[in-house]
């Protein structure tokens, strides 16, 4: 149930109009039967609730997000005194300098007596890695805050992580439609011989590279539509980034995240009960996809997760 996310996307927008998908040769039918709620199948779901609420208040998760902002090229002072370039809301004065060079290279000199650390150790200067190279992103960490820089196609970005975030302590759970096992659907699945390439446009109007494994195909009130996953690195989980005519309205304007168990005999389980908020809808400081064209369907889905109160 881990919310995960491709490296560096970036994401805060209200998706446009919706279609249905073109017709597909077979159905595909709900999996779980009958009009009443099933108790083991609602057990199921209340117990995923209460797991991603304790994911939520992990002070190292989502939530613990309280900075963010752009890096230029060139040498940017940074401490949460107002005169610096880059302005945190929490920490030493003077954290130090952070530099960027026109080849991309990053490297931090700590301000004397900041007591800032990497890896626990102190240090005089420090090259950075971003959340793209192996063994990154590279932390600078003043007690229990840290700060450190990303990649969103060739954009800069620099993050603040603090455990005590303004975010954290106002979470107070996700609101979600009532429960309803009709949108637990049992989808057609294909598979493509080779992955397909696509580009998932971030907020900043970087693009980032995905690559699509196959596309789940499933029926509702006569109409057909098809969704296309994201394979991640590392995870056998599909990944779907979806759009409905909720968005924006009932749910939150930049899509909803699904995951779901990998296809098997040519089926696919989407339980839009599970769908869940981004990242960028529970905390304005993170990075998140919108949904590709194929997956704004003209659909009401009216399962999942609702508008998080505190979104940006």
């Amino acid at each position: 149930m881990r919310m995960k996310l491709l490296p560096g996307l970036l994401a805060v927008a209200v998706l446009g109009g919706c279609s249905p998908a073109p017709q597909a040769a077979n159905s595909a039918r709900p999996a779980a039967k009958g009009a009443g709620l099933d108790a083991g199948y609602l057990a199921e779901i209340e117990r995923w609730r209460s797991e991603r609420a304790e994911e939520l208040r992990d002070p190292d998760g989502w939530l613990s997000f309280a900075g963010s902002g752009q890096v230029a090229t060139g040498a940017h002072s940074v401490g949460s005194a107002a005169d610096n370039a880059i302005v945190l809301p929490k920490g030493p004065a003077k954290w130090g300098t952070l530099h960027l060079s026109g080849d991309g290279r990053l490297r931090f000199d700590a301000a004397p007596g900041s007591g800032v650390t990497v890896d626990g150790k102190a240090f005089d200067s420090v090259s950075l890695l971003t959340q793209r190279d192996k063994g990154g992103p590279t932390s600078i960490q003043a007690g229990k805050q840290r700060f450190y820089v990303v990649r969103t196609g060739e954009v800069h970005g620099w993050r603040f992580r603090d455990p005590e975030s303004p975010a954290l302590e106002a979470f107070a759970g996700v609101p979600h439609f009532p429960v309803d096992p009709s949108w637990r659907i049992e989808a057609d699945w294909k598979a493509y011989p080779q992955p397909r390439k696509i580009d998932l446009l971030t907020s900043n109007g970087t693009l980032e590279p995905g690559e699509v494994p196959g596309e789940a195909t499933f029926q509702r009130d006569g109409e057909r539509y098809t969704l296309l996953p994201i394979t991640q690195e590392d995870d056998e989980q599909l990944f779907f980034i979806i759009a409905d005519r909720t968005s924006g309205k009932e749910t939150y304007g930049g899509a909803r995240f699904l995951y779901t168990p990998p296809a098997r005999d040519g089926r696919i389980v989407l339980d839009f009960n599970k769908a869940q908020n981004p990242p960028c809808a529970l905390n304005g400081h993170v990075v998140c996809p919108t949904a590709p064209p194929e997956n704004r369907l003209d659909l009401r889905i009216a399962a999942g997760e609702k508008t998080y109160p505190l979104a940006h």
